[in-house]
């Protein structure tokens, strides 16, 4: 089981990646030297809503990690408003992340709108086990894909044809030893049907991070539910009953 830290974490750094996409890092050393791919962080902000908010961390380098946001209410815009050296108070790392160590020799990411959030953790975390990395990237239009993917091979997609290939990320992606993906539950849903074992993030609400409020069930094919925060949020795409799950949220979220 790894640490969990609570820490207070001051902005350090904030650039734009897409059409009102951003990059917030924030200096949070024991975090940043303990988390894997998938897992995240619940941020909370002293004069902000009551709630914290959970981010996928999105890239862990030296003392800092990083996420990745757009203003889609009254927290994230707060966020957004940070400037730099304005403290947040940081929990985490949370949850499951993606499974690297099966045997594989290739490895697909598969990303639509903010769920490139986990994914340049994938990309550092699966090049240290020697996979080659394909990373298959979406959005609606060429503006709002992010600027920063990575990977041996990179594939952009858009739904109206502005940039890559026309059509959908799962549509566009090679097969692999190894599927992980992160994107709208309706995006993950499509993946399941393609490759039922390939690993998903999974987009749900959130309140406490921790398995406490029960805020984020995660029905299952098998029966009951599972809490995203601390089962998940990582699971095989053949384990989700997807038609049970919200296909769309009423805000986005990136864990």
């Amino acid at each position: 089981m790894w640490r969990l830290f609570l820490t207070d974490a001051p902005l350090v750094e904030r650039r734009g990646v897409a059409r009102d996409m951003w990059v917030l890092g924030f200096a949070a050393p024991e975090i940043a030297a303990s988390v894997k791919a998938g897992q995240f962080v619940n941020i909370g902000l002293r004069l902000g809503s009551l709630l914290r908010r959970p981010f996928s961390v999105y890239r862990a380098e030296g003392d800092r990690i990083e996420v990745v946001l757009k203003a889609v209410g009254v927290g994230t815009a707060q966020m957004l408003a940070m400037r730099e050296g304005d403290v947040a108070s940081c929990l985490g790392p949370l949850g499951c992340g993606f499974d690297l160590s099966r045997p594989a020799k290739s490895v697909t990411l598969v990303s639509g709108g903010l769920g490139v959030a986990p994914m340049p953790l994938a990309v550092r975390d699966a090049r240290a086990a020697g996979l080659h990395v394909t990373w298959v990237h979406g959005a609606r239009t060429a503006d709002e894909l992010c600027s920063e993917t990575d990977g041996d091979d990179v594939i952009l997609a858009t739904d109206d044809g502005s940039a890559g290939f026309a059509g959908t990320v799962v549509a566009a992606a090679p097969d692999a030893d190894l599927v992980l993906a992160c994107g709208p539950n309706r995006m993950l849903a499509a993946v399941s049907q393609r490759w039922p074992q390939a690993q998903v993030a999974v987009e749900t609400y959130m309140g406490c991070g921790t398995g406490v409020c029960l805020g984020c069930a995660v029905p299952l094919t098998g029966g009951g539910y599972d809490r995203a925060c601390t089962e998940g949020p990582v699971y095989l795409a053949a384990d989700v009953d997807w038609q049970a799950l919200p296909s769309h949220l009423s805000y986005a979220v990136s864990a």
